[in-house]
C-alpha cells in the first residue's frame, strides 16, 4: 500500500499544481454568483478526476495477471513518461508566444457564468484535457497493477482525488476563509499564471515524465 501511495503522489501533485485550471477557479470568484460557480467548479473538477481514475484503474487491473505486474505495464509506463515529455518539451518551446495570447473567449465568459456551465467546464478541463488525463493514467495504473486489496484500491482513489482536487479547492476555500480581502492577492496570482503556465506545466509534466520513465525501466 506504501508504494502505491508513493507512486500516484507525483501525478497527483502534478494535476494540483498545474495552472490551467487555478486560472479559471479564480475567475468564477469573480464572478456573479461566486459562491454557487467555484463550488460547482470544484465538484465538476472532482467528478470528472475521479471518475478518469476509476476507469483507467479498472482497465489496468480487468488485463492484469497473477504473479509479477507483466511487461506492458511498465511499457504503458514509458509511453505516459514518453508522452509527458514530449508535451512538456512543447509547452517549454511555446511559453513565450502563448504569454503575449489574449483570454480566449470562454475565459472571458466566465464573469457572467452560472452554476451549470461552471459545473460542465470543470468536467471538461478534468476528464478531458490531454496533459491531465495522461497524469490522471498515470495515477490510475499505478493503482491498478499493484493489486491492492478493494479497501485499499479505494482509499488510494480517494487520496488520489483528494490531492489532485487540492488546486482548484484552495481559492474558494481562501475565500471563504478571508473573505473578499483575498481577492486582490488571487488576482495578482491569477496574472502571474497567465503569463507562466506555460513553462511551469511543463516543468511539472517534465519532470513526472521523465520519473515515469525510470520507474517503467525499472521494471524491465
Amino acid at each position: 500500500m506504501g508504494a502505491v501511495i508513493a507512486e500516484i503522489v507525483a501525478p497527483a501533485l502534478g494535476i494540483a499544481l498545474s495552472p490551467f485550471p487555478l486560472v479559471p477557479a479564480i475567475l468564477l470568484l469573480l464572478s456573479a454568483r461566486a459562491r454557487q460557480n467555484s463550488s460547482a467548479f470544484v465538484v465538476g473538477w472532482t467528478v470528472g478526476v475521479a471518475g478518469a481514475a476509476v476507469l483507467f484503474t479498472l482497465l489496468t487491473s480487468v488485463v492484469e495477471i497473477a504473479g509479477e505486474p507483466p511487461a506492458w505495464v511498465s511499457w504503458g509506463r514509458i509511453g505516459l513518461g514518453g508522452l509527458l515529455v514530449l508535451l512538456g518539451a512543447g509547452l517549454w518551446r511555446r511559453r513565450r508566444r502563448r504569454g503575449a495570447k489574449a483570454d480566449p473567449a470562454w475565459i472571458r465568459a466566465l464573469e457572467t457564468a452560472t452554476w451549470p456551465r461552471a459545473l460542465r467546464l470543470g468536467l471538461l478541463l478534468s476528464a478531458a484535457n490531454p496533459k491531465i488525463l495522461a497524469l490522471i493514467a498515470a495515477g490510475g495504473v499505478a493503482i491498478g497493477s499493484a493489486r491492492p486489496t478493494a479497501a485499499g484500491r479505494a482509499g488510494s482513489l480517494a487520496l488520489f482525488t483528494l490531492i489532485a482536487s487540492a488546486g482548484v479547492a484552495l481559492p474558494p476555500l481562501l475565500r471563504l476563509l478571508a473573505g473578499e480581502r483575498i481577492l486582490p492577492p488571487l488576482g495578482r496570482a491569477m496574472d502571474w499564471l497567465k503569463v507562466h503556465s506555460a513553462a511551469v506545466v511543463a516543468i511539472v509534466i517534465g519532470l513526472i515524465g521523465i520519473m515515469l520513465v525510470a520507474k517503467g525501466a525499472g521494471g524491465l
